[in-house]
């Protein structure tokens, strides 16, 4: 899951918190409208406008093709696709949602931002409709994002953690033939790469998110959402952040670019240029369009090495979501229903690798037949859940700064856990 959360995204957040009139007006209560299925649902009529965030160029074309089976099987509906750079769609979305127009009928909504939205009154409820069909059969994390006060303002569309991607080669010239399994490994198996192969051992993404694991490693966390505690300047984020420091210091991965490092690190994994990074399942397409890939057997995939205390990574994913002020309901219903099926999430998986929300999907020969997808499975088994609530999306944004303010050399571990627990404290003004 790919993140970039600005400062603007907490500012508008907490703006649209108290002045939100885009489509339900008190917290997402609009009225769910009648479930009964129509008679004939290739009827409906009707043009929906899809805000899509994948990447055009590696993502983009599955998506596209499941449109046009939607749109041959649904004569009378029009999608018009609209792809939305994922670090823009938070803020567009809420602004146009504000504003009362220019939203589109159906966004791809990361799971972190569904609550927030719901709770601003810009999702509709889909509880009874024919967009949440067979809601048993969705794996119950993912579901869990897609609810909000019980209620359900989204269909959970892909879900998603982070693992140690690494390049076989490298780590067998640097006399490893298995990945590294602690943070310890990892830090001697990017030294001995550096040493013997010329190539950066590890390459470091400067994003919040790609932080959690070495959190989660150490025991630590950002919040105790259900006793409403601030547990981010904790003696094991402190640790953490001492293991990502002494990581870059030792040189067992180079100095991160503070901008566009999500891009670089991909970039050197793809070219050799280094031998591991953490990432997830959304990045595999793109992994394998570089030239050290071109035989995927090189690519190895193994669960975020574990730190003092354990192996964690976090839970991601997207949803899809319906803007409560949509003038075409009924269409909208019919496509996330359809963009959700089983067979549809078994194409997705089959052709780029994206974790299925559904428990049936993985039945499917298109996913049992993928062995990134079989590889991955287990390591989201275990993934860590994070809190779903309206105001987990302003929670990467401090943690952010503090990571770029480490990794420049202007802040120590213990100063820049400090200084994201007081911006924590002015989210939540009544946790502990």
């Amino acid at each position: 899951m790919r993140r970039a959360f600005s400062a603007a995204t907490i500012v508008a957040a907490l703006a649209l918190a108290v002045s939100a009139c885009g489509g339900g007006g008190d917290g997402g209560s609009a009225a769910a409208p009648a479930g009964s299925a129509p008679s004939d649902p290739t009827k409906i009529s009707g043009e929906i406008t899809w805000w899509d965030t994948v990447r055009p160029d590696s993502e983009g074309p599955t998506f596209q093709a499941l449109i046009k089976e939607f749109q041959a099987k649904y004569p009378n509906i029009k999608v018009n696709y609209v792809n939305v750079p994922s670090d823009q769609a938070q803020n567009k979305f809420q602004t146009a949602a504000q504003a009362g127009s220019g939203a589109p009928d159906v966004i791809r909504s990361e799971v972190a931002w569904t609550s927030q939205f719901a709770s601003l009154g810009y999702l509709q409820p889909l509880d009874g409709t024919r967009a949440l069909e067979n809601e048993s059969d969705f794996l119950p994390s993912p579901l869990s994002s897609a609810k909000y006060n019980g209620k359900a303002y989204a269909v959970p569309q892909v879900t998603d953690t982070l693992a140690l991607l690494y390049n076989k080669r490298l780590l067998k010239e640097a006399g490893h033939e298995e990945a590294p399994k602690t943070v310890e490994e990892l830090k001697q198996t990017a030294l001995d790469v550096k040493k013997k192969t010329g190539a950066d051992g590890l390459a470091l993404n400067v994003d919040a998110y790609f932080l959690l694991p070495f959190m989660y490693g150490e025991g630590g966390d950002m919040l105790d959402a259900p006793n409403k505690k601030i547990t981010v300047n904790s003696p094991a984020n402190t640790k953490a952040m001492a293991t990502v420091d002494d990581l870059i210091k030792s040189g067992a991965a180079p100095k991160p670019a503070i901008q566009d490092s999500y891009a670089n690190a991909m970039t050197a994994l793809k070219e050799g240029k280094t031998a591991m990074i953490y990432n997830g399942p959304w990045s595999l397409a793109e992994v394998y369009q570089g030239k050290e890939f071109k035989d995927k057997e090189n690519l190895g995939i193994a669960p975020v090495p574990a730190g003092s205390v354990k192996a964690g990574a976090p839970t991601g994913g997207w949803n899809y979501a319906i803007y409560a002020g949509s003038k075409n309901l009924d269409a909208s219903y019919e496509f996330v229903r359809f963009m959700s099926t089983p067979e549809a999430q078994a194409k997705i998986a089959k052709e780029i690798s994206l974790l299925p929300t559904r428990a049936s999907a993985y039945g499917n020969p298109d996913v049992t037949g993928n062995k990134d997808v079989a590889t991955f499975k287990p390591i989201l088994d275990t993934a860590v859940p994070r809190p779903w609530i309206p105001e987990g999306g302003q929670l990467f944004q401090p943690l952010l700064e503090g990571y770029q303010a480490l990794v420049g050399g202007k802040t120590t571990p213990e100063e820049m856990l400090k200084t994201v627990d007081q911006k924590y404290r002015g989210i939540f003004k009544d946790w502990s």
